[in-house]
């Protein structure tokens, strides 16, 4: 046609014919020409694809990566570059998979390989890559092994498993399960992730209690062997990890012998989760009813909603699912079409390898590709978001951090949250419907009812029965009983469990030896101990504690002697509290005879006897015995005061004179070891007790180590002087003293202990439980009756063991007492001082300018003489009265002289105060004008 129209647009002459024709011809050849070099500048590059063609993995993923080329070159058709697939047959081999590898590399010349499936296929494929460094590129083999070979050319564009192992974690983490099984192929693929489950499960206080191996070549006989063996087991957490097509045939092995019922979790890695729902072997959505499963999260995005509609309408007859592997092969694809094209390859180029005449093999004469480590570094700078997500190598693999939690309901899957592997906190779900259809979170473990009962080992002790004592019925019967302290706190502790455990106990026939009980539950002889264990740090490493049921120490018991200090009646009081009581005994005696003396004549008298008076009066309080008559009723009052506070002193010296005397009669000869380290002396021990390792520490040497069996045998030893003191735990030092508690004494311990604690595995699910039922026998009547029971029998009339004898009553018990007592008193001078101020207010306002230390000392002259107007006077001053007008006992000072008066009878004397030598004496005075006769002068 553009020839044609080139011809109708030319003149066409005759003589024009034959140019044009050539004309025409040139210009055709020219454009033909230059299709034909635009050609040859597309470069074809080769690339391997090693897969296992006859299973539906395969037939997916193949055909995922066809669709990705064509969609990659319709998007770029400017790119000179074109891959080139060379598919080979791995045939679901190892071997196999590396025979391919190997041709494609020394025949085909490929310049990456993307495959194999499986992580078994890899390994020796990615040697070969190494060797030759041609890229093997896989998108479905996550075994962390593979990362161990160490290969540059090795490029996983998927998630390593190891991402997966926290996800996991978190899931059991949530749901507070503390134990779990794992069941895994054994291979490569199962054995990868193992190491790094335990870890990251110990990480969140979970372990690994039982590992279920599984041959990739299993029958269903041997499955369900494998099973019915985990049916015996108490855990009820089972971690999956295993290729679909083995994994989904013990899935539906355990539905038949009823492992899918309420109580069971089944938990599927990625690797499983991803196929449920295909055409594989057993993947129904029915076999799985109540599962969990997690899976790496594919961000929503239009090009994979297009994408799904695409495989949708090609894939609508073969009802082939895409999964992610799918996705992964997809842009795997996209990737190396994007490096192969940056690096601008246009020839594959390879070096031949080097020959010797004595090794002619395949692998010698492998060649090595030029463009190998080009081809690499432009893989592993490619970038882009592809169908499964952002496409990103660090150290030329994906990392993934977020994973979705499937549950498995019917013919449906609903995602009940996502997982974060990189954050440490706790995740929430929605509501989980477990197997059984139930909605109860499953506690993860069940005494199994046809399985073996718990084995519970106990101590057989010759002595200290009160805490384990194991007997014969009979010499033919070789049935047990077993009684004592920690036997009815077990068995009252497994009462209080929400479900029913049936004991079945054991003990050594050896001598006792707790570490040897210990150990039979680490090595799992023992399912538990019952017994008089004590929690050490290093028996906690290999085995789990259940809170402590008694309170210990370690304590040394030493013989007593009696007390012969001439000083103990001082004890009761310390030093504050005696000087404190003396001193308020001479106070009190000062404020009685202050009181008392102007009223009082057993008060008065010469100094010595006022003062002996005084004291007297106050410390005969002590036994009330004060004889002296008490006039004053403020004297009245600070006495009954003080007698109450003196009441509550004596009775309280006499009661803890009492207990010194009864208690403080018994001491021991020895108070510290070190001082029977210095000495040399012999000390006793219980036989296999941790206490001997600590004698051996404190330096003791093993000459002077005595052990004993029972309480008689300890109490033999000391009263023997065998022994210079026992040392070992404070319980049975209780028990000891319970019976002979007048000839021992408990000194402070050198040690402290945590308890007695139940033992179980580690991370036993009993260990929790029985601790709950131990804190709600502690919290109620029962504890305290099985210790009455046992360990308090023949405690009565003895004094408490270890008391507190350092110190005596304080000042700081009585200090209310003598602030009342002196607040009364102070009170009491108070108002007295006052009232007499009152009186001799005459004295005290004169104003004849005579000094206030005159008119003090008048003062202390006048409260020295007797109170005249007091009643105790009133008689003896009616029979000595000499005129019908009494005499006043009071001198008033007129303070004017010159004052006019209406009345000169009743007018007051004056007073005029003359120095004598001793002291002042007063005079009365008269007026000049007035006569006085001889009657009112004698008046």
């Amino acid at each position: 046609k553009f020839l044609i129209f080139l011809m109708k647009m030319m003149n066409p002459t005759k003589t024009n014919n034959t140019f044009l024709g050539y004309f025409v011809l040139f210009v055709w050849g020219f454009m033909l020409m230059e299709v034909g070099l635009g050609q040859s500048q597309t470069s074809e590059i080769k690339v391997g694809v090693v897969l296992d063609i006859q299973s539906n993995f395969s037939k997916i993923c193949l055909t995922s990566i066809n669709m990705s080329l064509s969609d990659f070159y319709e998007d770029h058709p400017n790119y000179r570059t074109r891959l080139a697939l060379r598919v080979r047959d791995s045939m679901e081999d190892a071997v196999q998979a590396s025979a391919a590898a190997l041709d494609l590399i020394k025949n085909e010349k490929v310049s990456a390989i993307i495959g194999p499936r499986s992580s078994m296929q890899a390994q020796f494929m990615i040697r070969l890559a190494n060797k030759s460094q041609v890229p093997a590129i896989t998108f479905s083999a996550t075994s962390p092994l593979l990362t161990s070979i160490n290969s540059h050319y090795f490029v996983r564009a998927t998630f390593n498993d190891l991402s997966q192992v926290r996800a996991i974690a978190a899931i059991v983490k949530s749901f507070e399960w503390r134990s779990v099984i794992v069941i895994y192929v054994d291979n490569e693929f199962g054995e990868g992730i193992m190491p790094y489950l335990f870890i990251a499960l110990q990480d969140v206080q979970a372990s690994v209690v039982y590992k279920c191996v599984i041959s990739l070549e299993a029958n269903d006989d041997q499955i369900e062997k494998e099973l019915y063996k985990l049916m015996t087991k108490q855990t009820r957490v089972f971690v999956v990890h295993m290729p679909p097509n083995l994994g989904f045939k013990v899935i539906q092995k355990a539905r038949e012998i009823k492992m899918m019922e309420e109580g069971y979790v089944w938990l599927l890695t990625d690797g499983m989760t991803n196929w449920i729902g295909s055409n594989e072997r057993g993947s129904s959505l029915e076999n799985i009813q109540g599962l969990l499963g997690v899976r790496s999260y594919i961000p929503k995005s239009k090009e994979l909603e297009h994408f799904s509609l695409r495989w949708k309408k090609k894939f609508e007859k073969d009802d082939l699912k895409l999964n992610v592997f799918a996705l992964r092969a997809y842009d795997s694809i996209t990737a190396l079409a994007k490096a192969v094209e940056k690096i601008s390859i246009r020839t594959l180029r390879y070096d031949n390898g080097s020959v010797s005449s004595n090794d002619m093999t395949d692998m010698v004469t492998l060649g090595v590709s030029r463009h190998g480590p080009s081809l690499l570094k432009s893989l592993s700078d490619v970038r882009f978001k592809g169908l499964a997500g952002e496409f990103k190598l660090i150290n030329r693999q994906l990392e993934s951090s977020i994973f979705e939690v499937i549950n498995f309901i019917g013919n449906k899957e609903r995602i009940i949250g996502l997982v974060n592997a990189n954050s440490e906190k706790r995740e929430r779900f929605r509501q989980v419907i477990w197997p059984g259809n139930s909605t109860t979170v499953p506690k993860g473990w069940e005494i199994p009812t046809n399985g073996k009962k718990l084995i519970v080992g106990v101590p057989m002790k010759k002595g200290f029965f009160d805490f384990v004592e194991v007997k014969r019925r009979s010499i033919n019967n070789a049935e047990t009983i077993l009684s004592g302290y920690s036997i009815d706190v077990f068995e009252a502790a497994l009462k209080k469990l929400p479900y029913s455990v049936i004991p079945k106990y054991v003990y050594l026939k050896s001598p006792v030896n707790y570490d040897d009980l210990v150990c039979n539950v680490y090595n799992g002889t023992w399912d538990a101990v019952a017994g008089d264990v004590t929690i050490r740090a290093n028996r906690d490493f290999y085995v789990d504690f259940t809170l402590p049921y008694t309170e210990s120490g370690v304590f040394m018991l030493v013989p007593v002697k009696d007390n012969d200090n001439p000083w103990v009646f001082l004890k009761p009081w310390n030093k504050d509290l005696w000087i404190t009581t003396g001193c308020f005994f001479v106070f009190i005696g000062f404020v009685m005879w202050l009181l008392e003396h102007r009223v009082n004549d057993d008060f008065r008298g010469s100094p010595h006897q006022q003062i002996s008076t005084s004291f007297w009066f106050s410390f005969s309080t002590m036994v009330f015995a004060h004889s002296e008559k008490v006039v004053s009723n403020l004297a009245r009052f600070v006495v009954v005061v003080w007698c109450f506070v003196v009441l509550v002193l004596t009775q309280s010296y006499t009661a803890n004179l009492s207990s010194f005397l009864t208690v403080q009669r018994l001491r021991p000869k020895t108070t510290t070891v070190n001082d029977l380290i210095r000495n040399g002396d012999s000390v006793g021990y219980q036989r296999g007790s941790f206490v001997h390792g600590l004698l051996k520490n404190k330096g003791f040497q093993e000459s002077k180590l005595n052990p004993y069996d029972s309480i008689e045998e300890c109490h033999m030893l000391m009263s023997s002087r065998k022994i210079a003191a026992a040392i070992d735990e404070e319980v049975y030092f209780k028990v000891l003293l319970s019976k002979y508690c007048s000839k021992y004494a408990m000194v402070e311990p050198y040690f402290k202990s945590a308890g007695f604690g139940f033992v179980f595995p580690k991370n036993s699910p009993l260990t929790r439980d029985v601790s709950m039922a131990i804190l709600q026998l502690s919290e109620g009547d029962e504890m305290q009756h099985i210790e009455k029971k046992w360990l308090n029998k023949q405690n009565h009339g003895c004094p408490d063991p270890n008391p507190d004898l350092s110190h005596g009553l304080s000042l700081n018990s009585f200090w209310g007492l003598f602030i009342i007592a002196g607040l009364a008193s102070f009170l009491a001078l108070l108002f007295y001082l006052a009232n007499f101020l009152y009186e001799q207010r005459h004295t005290l306002l004169e104003d004849s300018g005579v000094s206030f230390w005159r008119k003090l000392m008048l003062l202390l002259r006048i409260f020295n003489e007797k109170d005249k107007i007091s009643h105790m006077f009133k008689e003896s001053a009616v029979h000595n009265v000499s005129s019908p007008t009494p005499r006043p006992s009071a001198v008033e000072i007129t303070p004017c002289p010159q004052c006019p008066s209406q009345n000169r009878e009743f007018e007051p004397r004056r007073v005029s105060l003359e120095p004598s030598e001793d002291f002042f004496t007063p005079r009365l005075e008269q007026d000049e004008d007035d006569e006085v006769d001889t009657e009112r002068g004698a008046d």
